[in-house]
């Protein structure tokens, strides 16, 4: 039997359009001194998009959070609010994953804020196309990427099947 797991959708990077008005504070590359917190943080996001994975110190070199380039947005007080993840550039291509703000931090545009960062940071790499891809039927995600300036390029669905006997 066919049970819909989600639905998702890919954005491509149009014209980059910054957030108004932006949020106090900067963006700041993550450090090796930023692991637990950012180990910490991509397990929080996999939980809350219902990743199956186990995201710790001792799994983090066999996940697929491990090879990307991660920056944070901070307040002025140097805090970490948000994060975003960029993945490496294949044929000109730069995917942004994971972007993720704890719950309590939540619509202050911060993730605005931090993906502008990366993705910016990624059409100065050379990156000829950036790409995300959302959970299409999250509407707080797909409303903010596409004011930042992406693009729904294509939409499937996932659906994973079970027996139906023995």
């Amino acid at each position: 039997m066919p049970t819909t797991r989600v639905r998702m959708r890919l954005h491509r990077l149009g014209t980059l359009t910054p957030p108004r008005p932006v949020p106090a504070g900067r963006e700041r590359a993550v450090g090796e001194e930023d692991r637990e917190q950012l180990v910490r943080w991509c397990a929080e996001f996999a939980a809350d998009v219902g990743e199956d994975v186990t995201v710790d110190a001792d799994s983090w070199a066999g996940t697929r959070f491990a090879d990307k380039g991660y920056t944070f947005w901070e307040t002025p007080d140097g805090t970490p609010v948000s994060m975003a993840g960029a993945n490496p550039m294949i044929a000109g291509v730069v995917q942004v994953d994971p972007v993720y703000t704890p719950a309590r931090l939540r619509g202050r545009g911060y993730a605005g804020a931090v993906t502008i960062a990366v993705s910016r940071a990624a059409r100065a790499a050379g990156a000829e196309e950036v790409v995300l891809y959302t959970n299409a039927a999250n509407p707080t995600s797909n409303a903010l990427y596409q004011r930042l300036g992406y693009r729904p390029v294509a939409e499937w669905t996932v659906v994973d099947f079970a027996p139906t006997g023995p």
